[in-house]
């Protein structure tokens, strides 16, 4: 009857839109909690408070809620339509994270969450679900690797032989105790391509990341000013940085993405269009778009380290337009902006 059952969810989740489903348990992830307590020892989450937060449930899921017998783990992708690297060589344009061009995946994938969630209380009624997506203290990736849905790389994504690395993670918490599928072994071998393509060094060693030297980090999460060191290897990057990723082998055996929300707000706008924008321009330009949750004032800044880095010196006098801007972080970017672009070698 629970195989059944699982059959059954597995085939529904495939038909609301998701790209894989797996099963694991709660208490599935030992591991997980001494990792936390090291990454947050060497200081290596930067600014996100947040993680050493509630350290007892993020290192433990089934700490959560104890009533959890099953975690339905659920893969949404995304995978590009185009080479995400052709971005980086538009030096004058902003390169913008592949997950980042359409619809906010937290409001996507929550409704398809939701939407299974209600599917599989009124066939085993008497149960209970809780759905996440990225806003919980929640480890997502080592439970989809124990779930079987891929493994954490050495760039600590999530990746799958027949998926690539292109795909968001959703959970469904349930009290109803189903099947367990097998955990996902690492099939990385000796390759380094994510670990050598990336611009700042972020990985001290294969499987560990240092957040205060990766792109991502420091175009969403990182406030006020960038270290002037890391600046100068963002590139154009100013939302995100999918350099990883893409250079994983295993994308070439990717499924393609089916769902179109998440293309078409934004592809690689002009430089001078972005750092022209006001709060209200900001929060038009980019309703819907997870590239809301920074605001006006840090993307702009990102913006002003790009026009720095492009080397397109009739950039200079965008940037002299926000030398005396009142966010001091944007001020200084436009400062070193116009700086770096009137000193070439």
């Amino acid at each position: 009857m629970k195989t059944t059952i699982r059959n059954a969810l597995a085939a529904e989740a495939e038909a609301i839109g998701f790209a894989r489903m797996r099963v694991t348990s709660p208490g599935a992830v030992p591991r997980i909690a001494e990792r936390l307590r090291a990454f947050l020892a060497a200081g290596r989450h930067g600014q996100m408070d947040w993680m050493a937060e509630r350290t007892h449930w993020r290192g433990n899921p089934a700490a959560l809620w104890p009533e959890a017998r099953s975690v339905i783990m659920l893969a949404e992708l995304y995978t590009p339509d185009h080479d995400p690297l052709q971005a980086l060589r538009q030096r004058d344009r902003a390169a913008i994270s592949v997950y980042a061009h359409g619809r906010d995946y937290h409001d996507l994938v929550k409704k398809r969450l939701k939407r299974l969630g209600r599917w599989l209380l009124e066939r085993e009624p008497g149960h209970e679900i809780k759905v996440f997506v990225d806003t919980a203290p929640v480890m997502e990736k080592p439970l989809a690797e124990a779930a079987g849905l891929g493994w954490q790389g050495k760039h600590t994504n999530l990746l799958s032989r027949d998926l690539g690395s292109w795909f968001f993670l959703g959970a469904i918490f349930t009290t109803l105790e189903l099947p367990l599928d097998k955990p996902e072994t690492e099939h990385c071998g000796s390759c380094r391509a994510c670990l050598d393509i990336c611009p700042t060094n972020a990985f001290p060693r294969p499987f560990q990341l240092d957040a205060r030297r990766c792109i991502s980090y420091l175009t969403i999460e990182h406030k006020g000013p960038v270290d002037p060191e890391l600046r100068a290897l963002m590139g154009n990057r100013i939302y995100g940085c999918d350099d990883c990723l893409a250079a994983c082998p295993w994308n070439k055996f990717a499924q393609a993405g089916t769902e179109m929300r998440y293309r078409g707000i934004v592809d690689a706008p002009p430089l001078e269009e972005l750092a022209a924008l006001d709060d209200a321009g900001f929060r038009a330009r980019f309703s819907g778009s997870p590239i809301k949750r920074i605001g006006r004032d840090r993307l702009v800044r990102n913006v002003l380290y790009a026009i720095g880095n492009s080397g397109k010196s009739r950039l200079a006098d965008t940037a002299r337009r926000l030398v005396d801007d009142p966010d001091e972080a944007v001020a200084d970017a436009a400062r070193w902006a116009v700086h770096r672009l009137m000193h070439r070698d």
